[in-house]
């Protein structure tokens, strides 16, 4: 019994060391897990299976059956915390033990930590792992029923170490093999000896269970890359420069709208000039007319400046004085440089293409005109002789 007791002893100090490493492996592997929730990563789960005490030399013919609960809440992927309560059956039947007439002879409620050995040393398998093992360590309270009139019931402090085989079926249901010793740190009636590790205070049992995952576990996530998360932040602050940039551009369209608009109504709201035009003599005038927005003389109004051209030659000492003019369509300052160009193009044709002497022509632009009702006879050069 003295090697059993060495065993478990280091089995006890392997459980320690786990459950006091856990810590910052969680740690490592938080950097890349969801954040764990107090309401995530919890399970239940029920056993059943055989203890014996490790005093008696008949270890497997002391066997005797054991039931059990545990619920667990699982703090990181290699540290979890959990509560369990086992009771056994027909237990008073050990040697030295007083009779109970009970359907369970004794319990046990502990509190336990639980070390996953595989991701402390392996490190957390986000596509999970067909098998994991668990150092287990814990203490709890120990009670044994006697029947009525051989003494009162008995309590002790017990502490527990072991380890969980897991076969995990599915993400959610894991098949668990679980041997583990529990002392009974307390004066037991069987001894007499003090409170202490002592092989002859110990129970060993072996149990199988079925642990039900309540959630979906930890979560990976993948860690963000700096240089990403840095260049997707340069493409924002370009897309919000490029929208301060388009913001200014149409406030300044706006100001330019408003001055046009502006200018427009000014143009709108000033008198009309009207143009009298004495001349009686209808052979002293010919009109040159335009197309809206042009000063170019078309091939139609070509017959026009001949005969004027054809005029002044047939009689020397005869001049023209002509005026442009532009009808009130579009922007007031572009329509009097149109009228002065108009005026311009006539004269222009008779001295270069005619050879009429500029000192005999007077050009000049009058602006907008209204003298026809029809709006587009208003695009006019007039070409008033003077013999």
């Amino acid at each position: 019994m003295n090697r059993n007791y060495k065993v478990m002893a280091s089995a006890l100090v392997v459980a320690a060391a786990a459950t006091w490493l856990s810590a910052p492996a969680s740690a490592q592997e938080a950097q890349a897990l969801a954040p764990n929730t107090f309401g995530s990563n919890w399970s239940i789960g029920v056993d059943g299976g055989v203890a014996t005490p490790m005093h008696n030399s008949a270890f497997f013919g002391g066997m005797r059956g054991v039931i059990g609960l545990h619920l667990q809440k699982q703090i990181s992927p290699v540290f979890g915390l959990g509560l369990e309560g086992n009771w056994g059956i027909n237990t008073s039947s050990w040697p030295g033990m007083v009779h109970s007439s009970t359907a369970f002879d004794s319990q046990y409620l502990g509190l336990y930590g639980a070390a996953n050995l595989m991701n402390l040393f392996g490190g957390y398998d986000c596509n999970g792992r067909a098998f994991e093992i668990e150092a287990v360590a814990g203490a709890g309270w120990g009670h044994y029923f006697r029947n009525e009139g051989a003494g009162p019931d008995w309590n002790y402090f017990g502490t527990k170490v072991g380890l969980n085989f897991n076969f995990n079926v599915s993400p959610t249901v894991t098949i668990q093999v679980k041997p583990a010793i529990t002392w009974n740190m307390s004066d037991a009636p069987v001894s007499q000896t003090s409170a202490a590790y002592d092989v002859n205070k110990a129970t060993f049992s072996i149990m199988a269970g079925v642990n039900i995952s309540l959630g979906d576990g930890f979560q990976c996530v993948t860690p963000y890359d700096a240089a990403q998360v840095n260049a997707l932040n340069e493409q924002v602050n370009a897309a919000r420069a490029q929208a301060a940039n388009a913001q200014a551009e149409a406030q300044a369209a706006n100001a330019r709208a408003t001055a046009l608009q502006t200018q427009l109504t000014e143009c709108q709201n000033r008198p009309a000039t009207v143009i009298n035009n004495t001349t009686t003599d209808l052979q002293s005038v010919r009109f040159v007319f335009f197309k809206i927005g042009s000063s170019k003389i078309t091939a139609d109004q070509l017959p026009n400046v001949v005969m004027i051209a054809d005029y002044m030659k047939n009689n020397p000492g005869s001049k023209v004085q002509i005026k442009g003019y532009a009808s009130q369509d579009g922007n007031l300052d572009f329509n009097i440089k149109l009228a002065k160009n108009r005026a311009d193009a006539v004269k222009d044709m008779l001295v270069k293409k005619y050879g009429i002497s500029p000192e005999r022509i007077v050009a000049e632009g009058e602006g907008i005109g209204h003298m026809f009702k029809e709006e587009s006879w208003n695009r006019v050069s007039i070409c008033t002789l003077d013999e």
